[in-house]
């Protein structure tokens, strides 16, 4: 069975809020650092405003002092040294954790850049774009109904956060679960979908649970991700579904192992999710024989075009930093299989 980071059998395949937005900034490296930033995400085809960036950035700087423990910075956008290369780094907590937008290698114009917490193994999807984000914040800062830090808070968002929610729109709506309010108005997160599962599981209702781990890994949610697959997965061994289960764990491995989010609730390894898919280790030493001049040379002689077949290796290369997280040890050959597939600014940017 062959499965992989780039091709499925034979063919090329298509929590918690980041501590960065409760930072302590400096007013003086707001300015220098944003300013940098934001040109050098515009350059990546972020389609974000400068004001949303302002906006995003001054809810860090005015979170400082208001009941957290955490700390955070800025951090320069070339800052990916032990990161997956197709992050753009915003800021880094005093605990090593890198809040970041995500660079697709193969994203059409335009599209928006989603924010993803960086891990050893990949990343955790925080929001489609900064926009969701910040409406994320400043509703659940109006739900906490504390009057003196959700006006710092939302005199922070400025004008941007204003046209995305306005204080009290939460009582307006009449909805007394945050969670639910989130889904229904602002957008979908992976970790309000999955906190929703659970307390159904908690509830005794196994059927609701189940009919939300499906929502969860519809196509159009959350592509190119893996995670809805993965968590979906525990969810039907969890009711004894176990044929299910290994299909929706195969459903994972054939997206971006980095996008798993392994070492959290219960699989620490690509392995793990291998067993539950009954594909055991083989997933891996396939795809170490496809990077291979031997594999390579195999799928020319099959009449795959040289381009694809860089893509196809720049994808195996990804997957397979990370199961060790060991990225930098990969990023110059991923750099140079993008330059030799044509896409010179993805190459530039991942090198």
């Amino acid at each position: 069975m062959k499965i992989g980071g780039g091709v499925v059998k034979g063919r090329p395949r298509a929590s918690a809020l980041p501590p960065f937005l409760f930072s302590s900034l400096s007013a003086c490296s707001f300015s220098s650092t944003f300013s940098g930033s934001y040109k050098f995400h515009k350059g990546c085809g972020c389609s974000g405003t400068s004001s949303t960036f302002v906006s995003f950035v001054k809810i860090a700087q005015d979170k400082r002092g208001i009941g957290t423990k955490t700390s955070e910075s800025i951090i320069s956008p070339g800052a990916k040294q032990g990161l997956i290369p197709l992050a753009i780094p915003l800021a880094k907590s005093n605990s090593g954790t890198v809040t970041a937008l995500l660079r697709w290698p193969t994203a059409l114009p335009g599209m928006e850049l989603p924010v993803v917490e960086v891990r050893k193994h990949g990343v955790w999807l925080l929001a489609k774009n900064v926009d969701q984000l910040i409406h994320r914040i400043l509703v659940e800062e109006d739900a906490k109904k504390s009057l003196e830090d959700s006006d710092k808070l939302f005199d922070a968002a400025t004008e941007a956060g204003e046209k995305l929610y306005k204080k009290g729109d939460l009582a307006k709506s009449q909805i007394s679960d945050t969670d639910v309010y989130l889904l229904r108005k602002v957008g979908l997160f992976p970790d309000v979908i999955e906190r929703k599962v659970m307390q159904h599981f908690s509830k005794g209702d196994h059927v609701s649970a189940l009919v939300t781990g499906e929502f969860y890994t519809k196509k159009d949610h959350f592509p190119g991700f893996a995670r809805p697959f993965v968590f979906n997965a525990q969810v039907l061994l969890k009711v004894g579904r176990n044929l299910e289960a290994k299909d929706a764990a195969r459903g994972a491995l054939k997206l971006p192992w980095w996008t798993l989010v392994l070492g959290v609730k219960g699989l620490v390894s690509v392995q793990e999710v291998a067993q539950i898919a009954q594909w055991e280790d083989e997933q891996i030493e396939y795809i170490k024989e496809k990077v291979t001049e031997e594999g390579k040379q195999e799928d020319l002689n099959k009449g795959k075009p040289p381009a694809q077949i860089a893509l196809d290796e720049a994808a195996f290369l990804l997957d397979l930093a990370s199961v060790d997280g060991n990225w930098d040890d990969f990023v110059e050959r991923i750099a140079e299989c993008y330059r030799e597939a044509g896409l010179f600014d993805i190459s530039t940017f991942v090198s």
